[in-house]
C-alpha cells in the first residue's frame, strides 16, 4: 500500500496541474504533492529498515535498502525544489518569459517527471525500468525547452537526441538481457527480465551475451548519467532550461541513471566473475573526472559551469563503485546524497542571482554577498561544500574514495587528485568572485525561498560531522547488496 501511495500522489499530481496548474494557487498545489509524495516515501522507507526488502504486485515491484535510499532522496529533493520554484517561477512569469499555459505545462511536467523517477527507481522488471528512463526523458525535455527561446529548443532537442540514442543503446542491451534469462528461466514472459529471478540465477546466464548486454546497458543508461564522451547534452540541458529543472536533473535524474547502471552490474558481475565490468566504470569514471575539471574552466555561463562539476562528481561515483567492496560503495552512496543536496541548493542560489543579474553570465554576477547576504552565503557555502572543503559530507565521502583507491587502485589516485584540485581551483575563484565582488545587481520581485538552500547545506554539514546510526546500517546494507 506504501508503495502505491508513493507512485499514486505524482501520477494524480501531474493530471490535477495539467488543468490548473495556471492558476495562481498552482505553486502551493505543487508543493503539497510534493510534501505528500515524501511523507508517503518516509512511511515505506520505515518499513523497509524494520521488515526488509517487500516484493509487491506479482513482484513487479521490489524495494531493499539499495532503491529506497533514493526513493527518500529523490522525494525530499523533489519537495524542496517545489518550494524553492515558487518565488522562481513568478518571478520569470512577472518578467514575461513564461505564459500562463507554460505555466500550467511545467508545473504538470514537473509531478510528471518525479512519478517516473520513483517509477524507475521501485520497479523490479528491467523493461519498464527501460520504459520509466524513456519516459523521464520525455518529461524532462519539454521542461528544459520550456523557454521557448531558439537556445532553449536546441538544447531540448539535442538532449532528446542524445539521450534517445543512448537510451536506445540500453534497449538493446536490455533485449539481450531477456534472451540470456530465457535460456535459463523458460517461457516466463516478461517475468524473465524480473531483476529479482535474474539475481537468482545470475550465476546460470550465458556470459557472453551477459558481458555484450552491459556494454550496451552502461553506454545507454551512462549517457543519461552524463558520463563522458556522452555527456554534451547536460551542460546545454542545464543552462537553458528553469533553474528548478536544473536542480532536479543534476541532483535526481543522474542518480537514478547511475542506479540502472548499478543493478546491471550486479547481475554482470555474478555471471562473468571478471573484472573488466568493474574496469569499465573506473575508466568511465576518471575520464569523467579529468574532463568536468578541466572545462568548468572554460566555462562564462554559471548554470553550465556546475553542470560540469555535476558530470566531474557523477565520475568519481561511478569510479567509487567500479572500485566496489563495503567502504567505496558505502563512500559512493554517501558521495550522492551529498552531490545531490549539495548541487541543488547551489542551483537554487544561482537561478536566483541569475534573476537579479538579468544574466547567467559569471561577470555580471557580482557581490552577492553585499546585495544579498543569503544569496551570497548560500552559494559560498554551496561552493566550498561541493568543492570537497572540510567538514562537509563531500569531503568525507572524498577522502573515503581516495584512501580506498590508495589500497586497491594507486594508479588511479593522482588521476583523481589532479581532477580535485583542477575542480577545486576553478569552484573557488569563480565563486570567490560572484560573492565578494563588486555589486551591480537589482531587486527581485518576490523574496528569494532560501529554506531549501540552508537546510540542504545544514545536511550536509551534518553528514560530514557526525552520520546517525541507522543511516550508517542503511548504506552498510546498501553497500553490501551491490557488492564488488
Amino acid at each position: 500500500m506504501e508503495l502505491l501511495i508513493v507512485l499514486a500522489i505524482p501520477l494524480l499530481g501531474a493530471a490535477v496541474l495539467a488543468f490548473v496548474g495556471q492558476r495562481g494557487f498552482a505553486p502551493q498545489v505543487n508543493l503539497a504533492f510534493s510534501a505528500a509524495t515524501f511523507a508517503a516515501a518516509s512511511v515505506l522507507t520505515a518499513r523497509v529498515i524494520a521488515q526488509g526488502p517487500m516484493r509487491v504486485f506479482a513482484e513487479q515491484f521490489f524495494i531493499d535498502p539499495f532503491n529506497v535510499f533514493f526513493v527518500a532522496l529523490t522525494a525530499f529533493v523533489g519537495m524542496t525544489t517545489a518550494a524553492f520554484s515558487q518565488p522562481y517561477m513568478r518571478i520569470e512569469q512577472d518578467r514575461g518569459r513564461l505564459t500562463a499555459a507554460r505555466l500550467r505545462l511545467y508545473h504538470s511536467m514537473y509531478q510528471a517527471f518525479m512519478f517516473t523517477m520513483l517509477l524507475a527507481l521501485t520497479t523490479n522488471n528491467m523493461g519498464i525500468l527501460w520504459v520509466a528512463m524513456e519516459a523521464a526523458t520525455l518529461t524532462t525535455v519539454l521542461l528544459v525547452s520550456l523557454y521557448r527561446t531558439k537556445a532553449s529548443l536546441e538544447a531540448a532537442w539535442k538532449y532528446f537526441i542524445l539521450c534517445g540514442v543512448g537510451i536506445a543503446l540500453a534497449l538493446f542491451g536490455t533485449v539481450l538481457l531477456y534472451f540470456a534469462a530465457e535460456r535459463v528461466l523458460g517461457h516466463a514472459g516478461m517475468n524473465a527480465l524480473l531483476w529479482t529471478r535474474l539475481d537468482a540465477v545470475k550465476g546460470r546466464l550465458e556470459p557472453g551475451i551477459i558481458g555484450i548486454a552491459f556494454v550496451f546497458l552502461l553506454v545507454g543508461y551512462g549517457t543519461k548519467v552524463g558520463l563522458a564522451p556522452l555527456h554534451s547534452w547536460l551542460p546545454d540541458a542545464h543552462a537553458e532550461g528553469p533553474t528548478p529543472v536544473s536542480a532536479v536533473l543534476s541532483g535526481l535524474l543522474l542518480n537514478v541513471a547511475l542506479y540502472a547502471v548499478m543493478r546491471s552490474k550486479v547481475l554482470v558481475e555474478g555471471s562473468l566473475h571478471a573484472f573488466w565490468p568493474a574496469q569499465m566504470l573506473m575508466a568511465f569514471g576518471l575520464v569523467s573526472v579529468l574532463v568536468g575539471a578541466f572545462l568548468l574552466w572554460r566555462q562564462k555561463d554559471v548554470k553550465r559551469m556546475f553542470a560540469y562539476s555535476s558530470i566531474e562528481h557523477m565520475g568519481i561515483i561511478t569510479f567509487a563503485f567500479g572500485m566496489g567492496g563495503p567502504v567505496a560503495n558505502f563512500a559512493a552512496l554517501l558521495h550522492m546524497t551529498g552531490h545531490a543536496l549539495t548541487k541543488s541548493a547551489i542551483f537554487y542560489t544561482t537561478g536566483h542571482a541569475s534573476q537579479k543579474a538579468h544574466s547567467q553570465r559569471i561577470e555580471d554576477i557580482q557581490g552577492l554577498r553585499e546585495q544579498s547576504p543569503a544569496l551570497g552565503w548560500g552559494l559560498m557555502i554551496g561552493v566550498l561544500a561541493i568543492a570537497g572543503m572540510p567538514p562537509f559530507s563531500v569531503f568525507a565521502s572524498e577522502f573515503l574514495i581516495l584512501t580506498t583507491a590508495m589500497q586497491q587502485q594507486p594508479w588511479a589516485t593522482p588521476i583523481l587528485l589532479l581532477g580535485l584540485g583542477v575542480a577545486f581551483g576553478a569552484l573557488f575563484l569563480r565563486g570567490q568572485g560572484m560573492v565578494f565582488g563588486r555589486s551591480s545587481l537589482r531587486e527581485l520581485s518576490h523574496a528569494p525561498n532560501m529554506a531549501p538552500v540552508f537546510v540542504h547545506l545544514a545536511l550536509v554539514l551534518l553528514l560530514g560531522l557526525w552520520i546517525p546510526q541507522f543511516l550508517v546500517s542503511w548504506w552498510h546494507t546498501a553497500a553490501a547488496m551491490i557488492g564488488g
